[in-house]
């Protein structure tokens, strides 16, 4: 496996994490779901700490971005959970969590340590904070594939005991977050049928 470097993105990297978002995401989804210039400049103002960059000798390779909420298990959207990708109207400082709204890996290095390798340093920003936890809204990219055959929440149960592979949420499993609700219209996602499973891993220190 190679060694990764994780580290806090810049306005500078903005071309780095432009091209890990293109080739992580690339047509036909839309261009316009990109994080833009002004997406980046806030979230390397309003919480650098969350705005991470994975780089592979120097190459980038992959990166995530996260915020502070305090959480209240609340149904919500992506949108509102990430203020529409900028961030500053949801973070709040004083909050209990930290929440990712984005993690992508450029195709190369798939399968090379590097989504494990940002949610190690997500983890470790959640002790070195002091907060209560870790989550995220995940996707379910398999679900579409049984829902004539079964609820989501028993989909998610399935996954949850190895009897099903998400690629998702299989993965999520694996970095040790553990599923806690299920939200209807979270994502624009034709695959998960716009559900997504809030995961969190909860701070070993507390």
């Amino acid at each position: 496996m190679p060694k990764v470097n994780v580290r806090e993105y810049k306005l500078d990297d903005f071309d780095k994490l432009l091209l890990i978002q293109k080739e992580a995401f690339p047509p036909p989804f839309p261009e316009d779901l990109w994080w833009n210039r002004e997406q980046i400049e806030a979230h390397v103002t309003t919480f650098p700490e969350g705005a991470m960059l994975a780089e592979v000798d120097g190459e980038p390779a992959g990166s995530a971005t996260s915020l502070i909420v305090n959480f209240t298990g609340e149904a919500h959207t992506w949108e509102e959970a990430a203020d529409n990708g900028y961030i500053k109207g949801s973070h709040d400082p004083d909050g209990d969590t930290l929440y990712g709204i984005d993690v992508c890996v450029r195709p190369k290095f798939r399968g090379s340590g590097i989504a494990g390798a940002l949610y190690e340093a997500r983890k470790n920003l959640v002790m070195k904070l002091g907060l209560k936890r870790y989550i995220a809204g995940c996707r379910i990219p398999n679900y579409h594939e049984y829902a004539e055959t079964m609820s989501v929440d028993k989909y998610v149960e399935k996954v949850r005991e190895g009897e099903i592979k998400d690629l998702v949420l299989s993965f999520m499993l694996k970095q040790g977050l553990e599923p806690i609700q299920v939200i209807p219209g979270y994502l624009d996602d034709e695959e998960s049928l716009d559900y997504a499973v809030i995961v969190e891993w909860k701070n070993p220190n507390l």
